[in-house]
């Protein structure tokens, strides 16, 4: 290890974290980890013998220093100044690129050439343009036979890389054969280039007489230009062609630009099947056992058989499907027999086109039922025509709608970026914008360390049905993005996710996957109103080596508040649309449609162009994270056995009362306790005072930085390797024996279940202790001065009318009782958990 000593550091902690099975030399200490320390004890774990001691003692740390956030002052225009003063200002640059550090770029506009000269002997031009400065050159697609081109293509040349001040603009003859012929150039001083800053209008393009190679301007054509510098706020920087990315080609330059993407409207199906007439099996005397069979798009499902055998049989199952706009789906209804095993024989189908069935808005009246007719499933076009003639046809009944108030669920509960219903006409105004600017990037691994290269990062972000991707940068480890996005904010209780990958698909990756790199969830609740939030966040990846970090991300957030009343009146308000009460969907089928609306998002988003690939969304949307994992359901008890702790802190601290531990406390606790007896009517209000005293006290401890992937509650730091096997293994499993596959599927099914309930169990408790602990700063706001109020009103109010309307208010008459959830009950579920810190 000593003579393998690399020029730089990076290389060196690298080197020397690849030799994980070797015992730690004695000098090494612990600040010098390479920053993947877990999978590096991992190492130490499967190596065989005992462990030296420093290893052991550096195995079961509190918490990893690696894995916390790391708060940052990066010169930014909205830490430098107020807020208030850009709104106000009307500066719109500063406004909306106040989050992160400008960069300024060199933007080179190819309009068009006009009387370029023949240079082929076949009296034919195929012209291009090069771009060239310093080292860094990009290419305009060559037009064939073509003397009046039109191009209308701009590249952009970082400040931090310019290598000359002259910037050559030539353009040439595509030859297949031979060298590319010379047909003229352009040079261009960088010192007389304007610097153009938004709002101002676009920079208008120029003609410049083309030179031949002794500078001298001949009857050589002209070319349009547009030159001038400008920063990452200029609207040209989306579609330009950056030096970054010169190596690649043009058909697959668009795999580098930033873009915005917009998930695909859902909505759900509803389709109640009644009963069904005058079914006629192909033999006459067999009474058909008789079920439905509903395709929607890829979407399958079958009803039950009927209890009774009949030529009339009857379900009256309802069944619900996930579709989207624009509804181009065909649903089919299959009444089938089922003759045997496996043998089922078609008695009639019907075609439901998508776009004719009826949009259900509201909690209004269900349409009407209506009898389709079945048509027969023929083999012959002449049986076919005799049944039309006949004009009778088997009859099935049912009530088909497309519900438009519920709001579909195509990311985990726990972390939703959104709960709008389907219907624009049933959301509501929003009450804040949430800004974020991905700045940078370091100490990211390597991904294409097989290939001789390093890494092509790009970030995902996604907030609601929006989703944005930055532009790649080629082999960077330390990239800077410097983009900033917005969203508007209809919730407070929601989650922004922000992903980090490689990109595969630069120079004609074929079917290679986009790699995860990492990703970062952001409960927007937690953050505080108008504070700009700027830290490194670790992107940790469970791999079945173990936990890895392969490197930190760099955010800027900033949460503004439009309408602080209605954010406040948010927390007393359903978490979901009113449909979702009124009438709730099923149990059983909600992690089903969850799915299902997965794959439609994924599937539209992966047919965009450029395209957001499926791998990118099913790890943005988390779509294994209901499979049963044993690190994760230890996870979820250690954090029921972290609440009870608070529940035997209570009871050591009441068990020393007793015992007189601490007389002067002891002696207090007694005069409050007589005091209490002689006036009862004090109870209520010493609790709810206490509880703003305490509310008050933890003020000074409130969480400081927002929530982030926590590998010591995910229990990922110190997974054992069988555990991250059976959590990375396929389902159903790989195994060879049928008995065992069979029980190991029915393990991981029931644990599954047990696991989910064990984590609401959890979160429960942890909304409860989010009620005093600032974590969400405007819910424990409410909840002290309601104590405080609350304490004040219990104190003026005779005791006995406070428990009379209270009782009576509990035995009213349900006439009296609405089906929506309380005001209590909707505070306390938009109290944030640690079920969204959770890997």
């Amino acid at each position: 290890m000593e003579t393998m000593k690399p020029k730089k550091k990076e290389k060196e902690s690298k080197t020397f974290h690849s030799i994980g099975s070797h015992p730690l030399p004695p000098q090494a200490k612990p600040n010098h980890l390479p920053p993947n320390q877990p999978e590096f004890r991992s190492d130490f774990m499967r190596a065989p013998g005992p462990p030296p001691s420093a290893v052991m003692q550096m195995q079961v740390p509190r918490q990893n220093p690696e894995f916390q956030l790391i708060e940052t002052s990066p010169p930014l225009a909205a830490r430098q100044r107020q807020s208030y003063y850009y709104r106000s200002s009307g500066d719109k640059t500063s406004s909306t690129y106040d989050l992160v550090e400008q960069m300024h770029y060199l933007y080179v506009s190819v309009v068009k050439a006009r009387d370029l000269p023949v240079m082929d002997v076949s009296g034919s031009l195929d012209p291009y343009v090069e771009v060239k400065l310093g080292n860094y050159k990009g290419l305009t697609k060559h037009l064939e036979k073509n003397s009046n081109p039109i191009w209308k293509q701009i590249f952009a040349f970082s400040k931090e890389r310019l290598q000359s001040n002259l910037l050559e603009v030539t353009v040439k003859d595509k030859d297949l054969l031979t060298k590319d012929d010379f047909v003229g150039r352009v040079h261009i001083d960088l010192t007389e280039v304007p610097l153009r800053v938004p709002p101002d209008s676009p920079l208008a393009p120029q003609w410049y007489r083309l030179e031949d190679k002794k500078g001298m301007k001949t009857n050589r054509g002209e070319i349009m230009l547009a030159v001038w510098m400008g920063t990452q706020a200029d609207e040209s920087f989306p579609d330009a062609w950056h030096s970054d990315a010169h190596r690649v080609s043009h058909s697959n330059l668009s795999n580098t630009r930033s873009k915005v993407y917009f998930s695909p409207k859902l909505y759900y199906l509803r389709i109640h099947v009644m009963e069904a007439q005058d079914l006629v099996p192909s033999d006459k005397g067999r009474v058909p056992d008789a079920v439905v069979k509903i395709q929607a798009g890829n979407q399958m499902r079958v009803t039950r058989t009927p209890q009774m055998r009949t030529m009339n049989p009857q379900w009256h199952e309802e069944l619900m499907f996930v579709v989207s706009e624009p509804f181009e789906d065909m649903v089919i209804v299959s009444v089938d027999d089922k003759i045997g095993p496996g043998k089922d024989e078609i008695l009639g189908r019907v075609f439901i086109p998508v776009r004719d069935v009826p949009v259900r808005q509201e909690t209004g009246k269900m349409p009407d039922p209506r009898w389709f007719n079945l048509q027969r499933h023929s083999m012959s076009m002449e049986e076919e025509s005799e049944k039309r003639k006949e004009k009778f046809s088997s009859k099935i009944l049912m009530r088909v709608c497309i519900e438009a108030g519920y709001h579909v669920l195509d990311e985990s509960t726990h972390f939703s970026s959104d709960l709008q219903p389907s219907s624009k006409h049933l959301r509501k105004p929003s009450i804040g914008i949430l800004e974020l600017g991905i700045l940078s990037a370091r100490n990211l691994v390597p991904m294409k360390g097989k290939d001789g290269r390093m890494t092509d990062p790009y970030c995902v972000a996604k907030y609601g049905n929006k989703w944005v991707r930055t532009r790649t940068l080629l082999d960077a480890l330390a990239p800077k993005w410097n983009e900033q996005y917005t969203w508007e904010v209809h919730d407070p209780c929601t989650v922004i996710t922000i992903g980090v990958f490689d990109n595969g698909h630069i120079n004609d990756g074929g079917d290679w996957k986009d790699q995860r790199i990492g990703k970062v969830r952001v409960r927007l609740s937690t953050l505080e109103t108008d504070r700009v939030y700027t830290h490194y966040y670790p992107l940790l990846v469970l791999t079945p080596g173990g936990l890895k970090k392969n490197g930190e991300l760099q955010l800027a957030l900033r949460y503004t508040c439009t309408s602080f009343v209605n954010m406040m009146a948010q927390y007393g308000r359903p978490l979901l649309p009113k449909m979702h009460y009124v009438q709730p969907i099923p149990v059983r089928h909600i992690d089903l449609l969850r799915h299902q609306a997965m794959q439609i998002v994924a599937t539209r988003l992966s047919r965009s162009e450029p395209p957001l690939r499926r791998e990118v969304v099913e790890y943005m949307l988390d779509v294994d994270y209901h499979m049963f994992s044993l690190r994760r359901s230890k996870a979820n008890f250690s954090r029921i056995m972290t609440l009870l702790s608070s529940v035997t802190m209570v009871c050591k601290w009441f068990s020393d009362i007793c015992t007189w531990r601490n007389p002067i406390t002891t002696c207090l606790v007694h005069i409050l306790f007589l005091i209490l007896v002689c006036y009862p009517e004090l109870i209520l209000p010493t609790i709810f005072l206490y509880l703003f005293v305490i509310g008050m006290w933890n003020y000074r401890y409130r969480p400081r930085h927002p929530p982030h992937m926590d590998a010591r509650v995910s229990q990922a730091d110190n997974a054992h390797p069988d555990e991250l096997d059976e959590e990375f293994d396929t389902f159903p499993t790989s195994r060879p024996s049928d008995i065992v596959r069979m029980r190991y599927d029915r393990l991981r099914s029931v644990g599954g279940r047990v696991q989910t309930v064990v984590g609401d169990l959890a979160t429960q408790g942890e909304r409860m202790q989010a009620l005093l602990s600032w974590r969400d700063p405007r819910a424990t706001a409410l909840f002290i001065v309601f104590s405080l109020i609350w304490a004040v009103f219990i104190y003026v109010t005779p005791f006995q009318v406070i428990a009379i309307l209270l009782g009576l208010f509990m035995l009213r008459h349900p006439r009296f009782r609405s089906r929506m959830p309380s005001v209590p009950a909707n505070f306390f579920k938009r109290l944030p958990a640690k079920s969204d810190m959770l890997l």
